[in-house]
């Protein structure tokens, strides 16, 4: 599919003031409909599903020539990849205000298939679904089959897709529309293996320290990444593979001892090396409890916390090997050479190398 990406930026159609249907002559489907398959830690309430975390995605099969969406994002700062019969792929920006959108339009009026995928992060704020509308005469199709495989994924900006689409050679533009998630390592990999995908990460987190008071400890529980009150119902699914991939936000910070982060986590002085041992070790237990029976991939990479030197690899060698767990590996990303984050090329490396080593260690069978 990657090979097929194809953009287009789609301008705001429709708007309905009192937000009913827009048209007469057409189908409102509830965004609880039996006929939606959601795929991500999502918020289901009577009056609205909640989106919140990049990766997450809502799949329905129909049979007609559009699809409208109600939809109110919080910031207006999301992107969405609309992806029609896992080929054309339309890149979607709703604003802060509830409207109506025109999703796909003009097309054959015949069976398709379309997936609405959350490519930015968390931060940029929660998107709200109410359901979506079909032509008269359409037909809301089963819904997609659930895949019997799950893949969730802990990790930082390389692991949310920062700036993954920003070809600056020199330095990198924040602005979301350069994130996408669907083309990470992450997102490539669970495609490949048809697998359930759950992103839970954050831009400049760390297991020790971050660039924010929040490490992640403080966020993997979450439901609403943003609310630390809100806790995820862990028996919702349990992963068959989690992979792990931490530390370069941590390998960066512990060498900036006037950083605030620094002094509120570690007080005046660098923690030696054991320190970060037992906080990985500790962590990776975290998941372990959660996720009793998951393969758990402890990976690195593959930005300079994994150049040669680095003694961060070392780190999660020497914790993987004291947990004694022969469902716990380990995997190394190699050093791309640059300050930046990988790009879409490097992300397609990494998911060739984590592929390969799910598929030799027969993590999904």
């Amino acid at each position: 599919m990657e090979n097929t990406y194809i953009m287009f930026v789609f301008l705001l159609l429709i708007q309905c003031t009192n937000h009913k249907k827009p048209y007469a002559q057409s189908s409102f489907i509830h965004h609880k409909s039996d006929s939606i398959l959601y795929t991500g830690r999502i918020n289901h309430t009577d009056s609205t599903s909640i989106i919140y975390w990049q990766g997450s995605s809502i799949k329905l099969n129909f049979k007609g020539d559009y699809v409208k969406i109600l939809i109110h994002d919080e910031y207006g700062k999301n992107y969405y990849n609309v992806i029609l019969d896992q080929d054309s792929i339309i890149l979607f920006h709703p604003d802060s205000v509830k409207r109506w959108y025109t999703l796909v339009s003009g097309i054959e009026n015949k069976n398709h298939s379309l997936e609405f995928f959350k490519r930015t992060e968390w931060i940029k704020g929660a998107t709200y679904i109410y359901g979506f509308e079909l032509a008269r005469g359409a037909e809301l199709l089963a819904a997609p089959q659930k895949p019997k495989k799950t893949i969730e994924f802990f990790g930082n900006s390389i692991t949310c897709g920062y700036a993954i689409e920003d070809a600056d050679t020199i330095e990198e533009n924040p602005d979301s529309i350069y994130t996408n998630n669907y083309l990470t390592y992450a997102a490539i990999t669970a495609r490949h293996f048809n697998a359930n995908y759950y992103n839970t990460a954050r831009s400049g987190i760390g297991i020790t320290i971050s660039w924010f008071p929040m490490i992640m400890d403080d966020l993997y529980y979450r439901l609403n990444p943003a609310d630390s009150s809100s806790r995820w119902d862990f028996t919702k699914y349990q992963p068959d593979v989690v992979v792990i991939n931490l530390f370069q936000n941590d390998s960066w910070l512990v060498e900036s001892p006037d950083y605030p982060e620094f002094k509120h986590r570690f007080g005046t002085k660098k923690p030696n090396s054991d320190f970060f041992v037992e906080k990985y070790k500790e962590f990776v237990l975290k998941i372990r409890k959660v996720y009793p029976n998951a393969n758990i991939i402890c990976a690195l990479g593959p930005m300079d916390a994994v150049e040669e030197g680095s003694p961060w690899p070392n780190y999660i060698k020497i914790a993987v090997s004291e947990l004694n767990d022969d469902k716990i590996y380990t995997l190394f990303f190699p050093f791309q050479n640059t300050e930046l984050h990988p790009k879409i090329d490097e992300h397609q490396k990494m998911a060739k190398q984590l592929i390969r080593f799910i598929e030799d260690n027969k993590l999904l069978e």
